[in-house]
């Protein structure tokens, strides 16, 4: 078990995705003026907690591993696809949830019909994608900071 606690690695990319999803809320309050508790627990929103995950384990790798190694060639892979889902392929899932909404609303208005909405709030917009970036950047740069690498 001790071993898990001194992987530095994993500590970046807990780091990472757990302050992501954590600024989430008051970083909704802070622009709409409004508690969104949910945010804690869904996809969508800023910071990208997928963006922050990514770059911080990547960028941890570098750092504690090496930069020519095949790890940070994977990693680094990784998160190029991780960060293209979440502002390209996800974004336009949500778009198109929300088109279907509305479709259904407009076709089905006053008449009760069980429809559960579909989630529209997939992806990221490309500030959410590149403040998850930065965030998972300087997560990794405070613990390497803190943390040097053993000997």
């Amino acid at each position: 078990m001790g071993e898990i606690f001194s992987n530095q690695v994993l500590i970046c990319a807990l780091l990472g995705w757990f302050l992501g999803q954590f600024l989430k809320v008051p970083i909704e309050y802070l622009t709409r003026r409004r508690w969104n508790w949910a945010l804690w627990f869904s996809s969508g929103g800023m910071p990208s907690s997928h963006s922050s995950l990514m770059v911080s384990t990547t960028l941890a790798i570098g750092l504690y591993h090496g930069f020519g190694t095949p790890l940070f060639a994977l990693a680094f892979a990784m998160s190029m696809i991780v960060i293209y889902d979440a502002a390209g392929v996800r974004r336009q899932a949500g778009f198109h949830a929300q088109k279907i909404n509305i479709v259904f609303e407009e076709l089905f208005h006053g008449r009760p019909i069980p429809q559960e909405r579909l989630i529209e709030v997939l992806g990221h917009t490309p500030r959410q994608v590149l403040g998850g970036i930065l965030l998972g950047l300087v997560i990794t740069l405070v613990v390497y900071a803190v943390w040097p690498p053993l000997p």
